[in-house]
């Protein structure tokens, strides 16, 4: 692997990892010396890329960090339009929408003898199993999620029991034949799933829950993690 190359993959490895990464697991991932590593660190910090090292822990690189324009690989290409496709597929109406203008994007502009990746990927979305119709907008629920705002809900339960609730909106799941808000629940004071194909009604208030999304969602990861 040339330097430069190296040097890009180490950036890549510390942006999507959320906690530190030691020289070692770098190292290994990369299939170079812990010197190496070393070395590598040491030519980005001269060319003031915000690493920062934590002795005994591993490496972060610091928010706000720009890296320029990415020249995708064959093996990235054919993972994206891979994914776009299973949204394209699977996802509610505006995300179908937005994958079908990814694909068509990346299409436009990666290199002519790459652009068959992303057309012709190995393996498309399989046919989309029949899925129950959503009764929510489910763009103004991820709207609702990113302004961290509150959603009334009337909600039918499997035992067709009715209730109202006023819930905090954390994430959407997508699934085989539904999809899944999760969600602070006022009523119950806890995290709740939601089919949103039993919503009955909603109303997305503008009235804030007062919590980050970031904090609220990672609250949700910990509450919902022991329950798996």
């Amino acid at each position: 692997m040339r330097r430069a190359d190296r040097l890009f993959q180490i950036l890549q490895i510390l942006r999507r990892s959320r906690a530190p990464v030691t020289a070692s697991a770098l190292a290994e991932e990369l299939e170079i010396s812990t010197r190496t590593v070393y070395r590598d660190i040491a030519d980005l910090l001269a060319q003031r890329v915000p690493i920062r090292g934590e002795a005994g822990t591993g490496y972060v690189l610091e928010r706000g960090f720009d890296m320029p324009p990415l020249m995708l690989t064959p093996d990235e290409i054919e993972v994206a339009a891979l994914g776009a496709q299973w949204v394209a597929h699977r996802g509610d109406a505006a995300l179908r929408r937005a994958a079908r203008d990814l694909i068509a994007k990346i299409a436009a502009t990666v290199p002519e003898h790459l652009r068959h990746f992303v057309l012709e990927p190995t393996m498309g979305a399989p046919p989309a199993p029949d899925q129950a119709p959503d009764a929510l907008d489910m763009a103004a629920v991820r709207a609702a999620i990113r302004a961290g705002t509150k959603i009334a809900l009337r909600y039918r339960d499997e035992r067709d029991r009715e209730s109202e609730r006023v819930v905090w909106p954390v994430a959407v799941g997508y699934f085989e034949s539904t999809r899944i808000l999760a969600a602070w629940c006022e009523l119950r004071q806890d995290f709740r799933n939601f089919r949103t194909d039993r919503v009955l009604g909603a109303t997305f208030l503008k009235e804030r829950h007062g919590e980050r999304p970031s904090a609220l969602r990672a609250r949700w990861r910990k509450t919902v993690a022991p329950r798996r």
